[in-house]
């Protein structure tokens, strides 16, 4: 059944600002989300720039809000080095919302990282310091939540990315919440205590929609959190996800760094990373998975952001779409 809200009742309910520490471009991070399939932004994203020199550049969405899982909708806007967002909701938001969702923003646009020390990494390696000039001002954009990070695993096991996506997107169309955000509906990902109720959706195997489930009560009960996973180490977050059902060591890293945001990970399990260093540092075979963590170490404490760098210029050059 649907979540969604009243329209009509969904009003600004408050703003905030933020200053990035380090080069950030919000024209960028748009940039990078019409190539990033696995997100719903695509259908539930508005995305308006101009030509004009200063002109503002704003994204506009809507997601459930970690702990209350509220459907809150966002409009964020960069106008030279501040970033500006409105948050748009069905009924007046706490305090602690306020700051939450202040918070999920920052995080979903790597704004919650000092990257003050970014351009120092490619001052030491070459090959990244050419693809931070190439893509200027991007830092990775996440999923909104752990949550829906761990869902889309599930979604796209044993599928074609692009028919995954188009499953992804139909849940948040059908069962997401809908917020107007400047004057537009903008569907979120389905809130946990949707899907945990959930029998069947077209596209899913029973198996699939079992484990999403399981996955909607941990989240429905906030039994692990963005913040958490963040705070832990990298082997004490890996060792949670694992314990969540359909998680593998492959879907605890994507949750990790792109649900998350944790900015310093080397997803060693990415086979598709190896295949980006490759091609990136021009070698003449694809290295393995500790010679990658170990070429890695020369990206800290940005690791994170280096290896959805490598990734995208893979992306453009042919390869798969990132996960």
């Amino acid at each position: 059944m649907p979540d969604g809200h009243d329209l009509a009742s969904s009003v600004p309910r408050g703003s905030f600002t933020l200053e990035p520490k380090g080069p950030f471009s919000l024209a960028a991070s748009i940039r990078f989300l019409e190539g990033f399939e696995p997100a719903a932004f695509a259908s539930g994203t508005s995305a308006e720039s101009t030509m004009e020199a200063d002109a503002p550049v704003r994204l506009d969405c809507a997601f459930p809000l970690e702990g209350s899982w509220q459907t809150v909708g966002v409009s964020v806007e960069q106008v030279g080095e501040v970033v500006r967002g409105r948050l748009f909701a069905g009924r007046p938001l706490r305090r602690e919302e306020l700051s939450a969702a202040r918070q999920q923003v920052e995080r979903i646009l790597s704004l919650d990282v000092d990257g003050s020390g970014y351009a120092s990494v490619g001052d030491h390696d070459p090959v990244i310091g050419g693809l931070q000039r190439r893509y200027d001002g991007m830092r990775p954009v996440c999923f909104w939540s752990w949550y829906e990070a761990a869902a889309w695993a599930i979604i796209v096991q044993r599928q074609r990315l692009s028919q995954a996506a188009a499953v992804k997107r139909r849940m948040s169309v059908e069962l997401g919440g809908t917020v107007m955000v400047n004057g537009v509906a903008q569907q979120a990902f389905p809130r946990p205590a949707v899907l945990a109720g959930l029998e069947s959706f077209p596209g899913l195997t029973a198996a699939k929609v079992e484990r999403l489930r399981a996955l909607a009560e941990v989240a429905r009960r906030n039994a692990i959190d963005s913040a958490g996973l963040r705070r832990a180490t990298t082997d004490e977050a890996l060792a949670t996800l694992l314990e969540l059902p359909g998680i593998g060591p492959f879907s605890a890293e994507l949750v990790l760094v792109r649900g998350a945001g944790a900015p310093d990970v080397t997803p060693t399990v990415e086979k598709r990373l190896a295949a980006a260093v490759t091609a990136a540092y021009a070698l003449s075979r694809a290295p393995t998975a500790d010679e990658v963590a170990a070429l890695s170490e020369r990206w800290a404490p940005y690791r994170s952001w280096v290896t959805v760098l490598l990734r995208t210029a893979a992306a453009e050059q042919g390869s798969p779409p990132s996960n």
